[in-house]
């Protein structure tokens, strides 16, 4: 027999209103079950005991006092809202002729006036459940094989580089919803971000917004972390499925766009591979490397307006050119070049006049992507000295569309070169976290690969061109994008240039259709990828960068 006017037994309808009476028994002392007269009965524990504490901070109601001619009723199980509906998303219950336990698929059962069932519009009864069920529970840990990577529900292959590891950010559009938003790719799919966040995390809404990555730049450390942990957590819990399917877009079907408004563009210098190789192609029979070179990270400011995403096509450049015979002429560039480089881009900014200590990379920088320097080599020799690149540089940088955060490089950061030249205060990294990266690029021209540089073997790591970079003073904005320059290395297949690979037109490339290369001819096109080694031997991978070289209009 149930306790009369128990509020969980729907068959009796609603539930009556005790006598006063009662309810002064029901409230009894805090901590203690109350005793009835004649029920022969002392109360559980002499003292005062805790109370259950539930999801939302609260205790549960005390159990209902026993009395004469009743049953004891088993604990009360931690409260729930009184129109709480368990069970998995898309079974609700209703009250019928099988009892208040019965269930129903969606679409039986009485509806509201606006046709909803009676917990409210799918997704939202779907979202709740997911709610209440990981309510009062700690946060589960990443699904995993033995001793492997993180898991997914997603059908991704555990090696692929666009996996739970990596989680890099982008803008994409579709043709059937054009508009630019932010996605996070994982596997062959795009999450739509705001879509998501809409639903399933509405305080980071803010963050998330808009055609690019900008507020999330913004937004600071704390909101990258927050948005990454939120999108492990849908990715890897499987209650989270349903949920999250209606905002997967296949990859193979968006428009990728520039991903953030670009503030400033610096372009370094911090292969002491390649400015040797350079050194010794311009400076035969002298030291290579420049006497400032092992003291600061070179570079120089380039033009934020010409950035553009991969895909785009790159107009071969004019400009004055000087001839080996002295001939100064205008037109085309016949020496267009490449540089394979790696770009750090700036989320929070800084104040005018405060320089960015190394210890602070990490609050300023929000992540990388691929970067490619075009480099028209004629019009760059005869222009830069004395103030250094100009227009050989200005015409384009192609970036790739993912930005991938910091904090999928957690397992590639690396000890960068020793210093051969002590540093001073502002640079010395001797004693602060490594901030080399083990980061695999390569090189493709036409379809064949040409170079594999590797970034681990560069001298000046990006906590130190940023440094660098702020030492007089110089704020940082939100967008700025700073370039580590070209990553060559000790090997002449790890030239991240054509000017070395030919070693200045005396080499040329040969490619398998029988054809060479020294720069770059009309209709060539250019892809850098890259990959890291992430957690458990997964892959971080980087994207891929693909530009395509066009005559310029007549």
């Amino acid at each position: 027999m149930a306790v009369p006017g128990d509020h969980r037994d729907a068959r009796r309808g609603p539930a009556r209103r005790r006598p006063a009476s009662q309810d002064q028994d029901r409230r009894g002392t805090r901590g203690r079950v109350p005793v009835r007269a004649g029920a022969g009965r002392r109360s559980l524990g002499g003292g005062a005991r805790r109370h259950r504490v539930q999801a939302h901070g609260r205790p549960a109601r005390p159990d209902p006092a026993p009395r004469p001619g009743h049953r004891v009723r088993a604990p009360r199980l931690p409260e729930r809202h009184p129109g709480h509906r368990s069970g998995p998303p898309g079974l609700r219950h209703r009250a019928g002729p099988g009892g208040p336990g019965r269930r129903t698929r969606r679409g039986g059962g009485r509806r509201d006036r606006r046709g909803h069932g009676q917990g409210g519009p799918a997704p939202f009864r779907q979202l709740r459940h997911v709610q209440r069920q990981r309510a009062g529970r700690r946060p589960a840990a990443l699904r995993t094989s033995l001793g492997g990577p993180v898991l997914t529900w997603l059908d991704v292959p555990a090696d692929h580089p666009f996996g739970v590891a990596t989680l890099p950010y982008g803008v994409f559009g579709t043709p059937a919803d054009p508009h630019p938003r932010v996605g996070v790719a994982i596997g062959d799919w795009i999450i739509d971000l705001p879509a998501a966040v809409r639903r399933l995390a509405p305080q980071l809404a803010a963050a998330v917004a808009g055609p690019s990555l900008d507020a999330l730049l913004a937004a600071g450390p704390h909101a990258w972390s927050e948005v990454r942990a939120q999108v492990t957590t849908w990715l890897t819990d499987e209650v989270y499925r349903d949920l999250l399917a209606g905002d997967l877009v296949p990859a193979r079907d968006a428009v990728l766009h520039l991903p953030f408004t670009v503030a400033d563009y610096v372009d370094f210098y911090a292969s002491e591979n390649h400015a040797t190789n350079l050194g010794r192609m311009f400076r035969p029979g002298q030291d290579p490397l420049t006497p400032n070179w092992k003291h600061l990270p070179i570079g120089y400011h380039g033009r934020a307006g010409t950035v553009v995403v991969s895909g785009t096509d790159v107009v071969r450049p004019s400009g004055q050119r000087r001839s080996p015979d002295g001939e100064i002429s205008f037109g085309p560039s016949q020496r267009l070049d490449i540089e394979a480089e790696l770009g750090f881009v700036v989320g929070t900014p800084s104040t005018l006049g405060r320089p960015v200590d190394l210890a602070a990379f990490g609050e300023h920088v929000f992540g990388v992507c691929l970067v490619n320097d075009w480099s028209a080599r004629d019009i760059q020799a005869w222009e830069y000295v004395p103030l250094g690149p100009f227009l050989g540089k200005s015409f384009a940088t192609s970036i790739s569309p993912w930005v991938v955060p910091m904090a999928a490089l957690d397992h590639a950061r690396v000890t960068p070169p020793a210093r051969t030249v002590p540093l001073l205060p502002y640079l010395d990294d001797a004693q602060s976290p490594p901030w080399g990266l083990d980061v695999h690029l390569e090189v493709r021209l036409n379809g064949h690969v040409v170079s594999r540089p590797e970034f681990a073997g560069m001298y000046w790591t990006g906590a130190q061109m940023l440094a660098h970079l702020t030492a007089n003073g110089a704020s940082l904005r939100t967008g700025d994008l700073y370039a580590s320059g070209t990553i060559s290395g000790e090997r002449p297949d790890q030239r991240g240039s054509l000017i070395e690979l030919c070693w200045g037109g005396e080499d040329p490339i040969k490619l398998p259709d029988g054809s060479t290369r020294t720069f770059l001819e009309d209709g060539d096109e250019v892809v850098i990828t890259a990959t890291a080694p992430g957690p458990s031997g997964t892959v971080i991978g980087l994207g891929e960068l693909r530009g395509r070289v066009v005559s310029p209009p007549c």
